[in-house]
């Protein structure tokens, strides 16, 4: 099941369960898919690696938004954006844990050549690919410049 069907289905069992957080913030993933699906050059079809960047995405505006609202004295409408931001995350695979990540980032260093701070470009390129969705582009480029220096 992709995710754009396993969302769909889920927006039913939240309904059924009277989850309103959950509801609400499941049929704003199916707004941002269905978009995506019917935007200029799509097919009318999602993959499930676009539909991960659509999430990381969602998740990275409702943090920001969060810390806001945090610093506006509000944390009623903090408190809700986090919970969104937790319930998209269940549809994100697995964040990297530090040490896998810097094993990882070594690895795509070899694979690249990289030597110093100057082909932090080229190993970013790779990297933000191949571990898309599974770590944050900030904690991936501050592993990079820790590795490179």
């Amino acid at each position: 099941m992709n995710l754009f069907d396993q969302v769909s289905s889920d927006i039913k069992a939240a309904m059924l369960a009277k989850d309103k957080v959950r509801l609400e913030t499941l049929r704003g993933i199916k707004k941002e898919f269905l978009e995506a699906k019917t935007a200029k050059g799509g097919n009318g079809e999602l993959a499930d690696d676009a539909a991960t960047k659509i999430l990381v995405k969602m998740v990275k505006q409702r943090k920001e938004t969060a810390a806001i609202y945090t610093e506006q004295n509000r944390p009623e409408l903090a408190q809700n954006e986090l919970a969104e931001a937790a319930v998209i995350e269940e549809y994100l695979p697995k964040q990297m844990s530090e040490e896998e990540l810097t094993e990882a980032l070594k690895a795509i260093i070899a694979q690249v050549g990289a030597s110093s701070a100057k082909d932090m470009g080229k190993v970013m390129g790779v990297a933000s690919k191949q571990l898309a969705g599974k770590a944050e582009g900030r904690t991936i480029s501050a592993k990079v410049k820790e590795l490179l220096a």
